[in-house]
């Protein structure tokens, strides 16, 4: 089957998010700050309000859970737009030649439904992806095949007949794109957008 859509990822793809642009400044110590980062602040916490939990919620119970760092627990969401660095431009750049090349673009992503407006005001491009299904709106989260099957729905308005394996999926997350191969799309880990190009034309997409 040709290629029909692309669906992107964006934390790690193209964008430059991480919660070490915050809490290297809260925990110098690499030692402490990878300890907090892996037993308090973890990533398995992020993707509860990712999948619709609502910030106030998820702060309020790890804060219980750790109370001696409900400091550092609180300026996670507090000074979030921190972490959010900017855009990554190779990842940008593959972006646009493919938006050039007039292929169909949409996006799949894992975030926050509080904190996805800021991306939006600030990050004009994302308004021209197709569709965006953003997790924390639909209260799913990837690598969970709901959420694969309601990007699906929502490529079918654009797309009635296109099958899943006319779908590219990237995502820096093997994981994620391991479960999109599994349901029959074409699954790209991105590691960096040379690796990702070729993997694109080798799919046979022209752009």
């Amino acid at each position: 089957m040709a290629i029909k859509v692309v669906v992107f990822d964006l934390g790690g793809v193209v964008f430059d998010w991480s919660p070490e642009y915050v809490y290297k400044e809260l925990i110098p110590d690499d030692e402490e700050r990878r300890w907090f980062l892996t037993h308090v602040c973890k990533m398995e916490w992020v993707i509860q309000q990712d999948g619709g939990q609502t910030i106030a919620e998820g702060t309020e119970a790890l804060v219980a859970e750790f109370p001696d760092h409900e400091a550092l627990i609180r300026a996670f969401y507090e000074r979030w737009h921190e972490m959010l660095r900017g855009t990554l431009a190779d990842g940008i750049a593959l972006f646009e030649r493919l938006e050039a090349a007039k292929v169909p673009l949409f996006s799949l992503t894992n975030w926050s439904a509080e904190t996805f407006p800021y991306a939006l005001e600030h990050y004009p491009f994302l308004h021209r992806f197709r569709d965006i299904v953003v997790s924390g709106r639909v209260k799913l989260a990837k690598p969970d095949p709901a959420i694969f099957a309601e990007m699906i729905k929502r490529i079918r308005v654009h797309f009635p007949d296109i099958q899943p394996g006319e779908l590219v999926f990237i995502d820096d997350n093997t994981k994620n794109a391991e479960t999109a191969t599994a349901l029959g799309w074409h699954g790209i880990h991105h590691t960096d957008a040379g690796r990702t190009t070729e993997e694109l034309e080798r799919l046979g997409v022209q752009f």
